[in-house]
């Protein structure tokens, strides 16, 4: 059975700050599934999948990311349950 999940693309200074392992940590935290990359565009790919309320607390922290990071943008939008499970993170794309 298919999972709530959602793709988010966070934009700004968010490559070599740690921000994919920051974003590995509070998914782990909040129970949830899928992975993230970084994106030859600078921006950070994130695919998220589980409970709803545990995916809208990974979107809004991902507005402030980890020390280091600056954000500029984040955007949200519904995807479809890849089969993750774990959360990890992938090769750059």
């Amino acid at each position: 059975m298919a999972l709530p999940a959602r793709r988010i693309l966070v934009s700004g200074h968010v490559q070599r700050v740690g921000f994919r392992w920051w974003v590995e940590q509070q998914a782990h935290a909040l129970g949830l599934h899928g992975w993230c990359r970084n994106l030859r565009d600078g921006r950070v790919e994130v695919l998220v999948i589980g409970d709803p309320d545990a995916i809208q607390r990974l979107v809004e922290a991902c507005r402030q990311g980890p020390p280091g990071a600056e954000v500029t943008s984040v955007e949200a939008e519904a995807a479809e349950d890849d089969g993750s499970r774990g959360f990890e993170q992938e090769a750059s794309r």
